[in-house]
């Protein structure tokens, strides 16, 4: 069994904001998929199933991502190597999609919190850039992430989205 989990925070506010991009990437793969997500949150999370694998988005919002996390590992007795955390970067260039087997925080909240969660950060992760210099330098980082996408960069969503749904179906192959 395997788990993907999108980072994201609740709510319609944050939609198409650059913290959203775990979940956006999870929406897309499920739109492409033809797959759908259950009404009801479980375990802390909205989630969804295709075979043996288990998509959630946690509900906690972004930097308390980890309960959720640990609640589906421990239920569904998943190891730290099944598990994918898919999560914005604005470190990162815009579009840019990393993949790392294991890693470290690097800032990121959201994998702070699965870190302490899980006492480790030795599971895999895809980091999407989330980056736009020319915005960053008018804006702190909290309003920086909490930004809702240029119309140039939603333009290119759906390339960038594709290309981590493709990330998500080799890491479910494997």
């Amino acid at each position: 069994m395997k788990l993907i989990i999108g980072l994201g925070n609740p709510g319609n506010k944050y939609n198409f904001t650059r913290h959203n991009t775990g979940f956006l990437a999870l929406d897309f793969y499920f739109k492409v998929n033809n797959l759908s997500w259950h009404e009801k949150p479980r375990l802390g999370a909205i989630f969804g199933r295709s075979g043996d694998v288990i998509f959630i988005k946690p509900q906690d919002f972004y930097n308390d991502s980890g309960r959720a996390v640990k609640e589906y590992m421990r239920f569904y007795k998943i190891p730290n190597s099944d598990i994918l955390v898919i999560c914005d970067n604005f470190d990162l260039e815009f579009g840019k999609i990393r993949y790392r087997s294991t890693g470290v925080a690097g800032g990121n909240n959201g994998l702070k919190s699965i870190d302490s969660y899980l006492k480790t950060s030795e599971y895999p992760r895809i980091r999407v850039g989330t980056g736009n210099e020319e915005l960053r330098r008018k804006m702190d980082d909290i309003d920086f992430v909490l930004s809702k996408f240029t119309p140039e960069e939603k333009a290119e969503l759906p390339r960038i989205l594709t290309e981590v749904g493709q990330k998500i179906s080799e890491f479910i192959q494997t």
